[in-house]
């Protein structure tokens, strides 16, 4: 990117779709590398910025903690290096990802059973409302 090119905050929050505070944040726990200043003391940002925040961006989406973002974003950085550390990182996720889907089918097998309860009755005679009730886990 040429001097033309930098971005100011507000314009690679706009391209990254990321909120300004957050860039900010990113910056403070050194996941974004602190930015050049203009002879305004705003920062600027360039391409490299750009690629960083794009990449913690779609990790974010896709889940990953900021400690497993950090981790890629330095295996990312030797590009010759076997991916092998990179494909432990993401099969760990995975892993964690079909647990908590795991426990979202069986949290809706048991939303389904309250539901089937109801016998469109009376809140007085509600099996939903009784289920949540305090005599409900005892």
């Amino acid at each position: 990117m040429s001097l033309d090119n930098l971005l100011n905050i507000g314009a690679l929050a706009r391209a990254t779709g990321t909120k300004v505070e957050t860039i900010r944040w990113y910056e403070r726990v050194g996941l974004l590398p602190a930015p050049a200043r203009s002879a305004g003391n705003y920062r600027t940002y360039g391409e490299a910025h750009l690629g960083r925040l794009s990449f913690i961006r779609r990790a974010r989406d896709l889940g990953f903690s900021l400690e497993q973002i950090r981790t890629l974003l330095d295996l990312a950085e030797d590009r010759e290096r076997s991916c092998d550390a990179v494909d432990v990182i993401a099969r760990g996720h995975r892993d964690e990802v079909d647990r908590k889907i795991a426990d979202l089918q069986a949290l809706r097998r048991e939303l389904d059973s309250l539901i089937g309860q109801c016998r469109h009755g009376k809140v007085a005679e509600c099996r939903i409302i009784e289920a949540l009730g305090p005599s409900a886990g005892a």
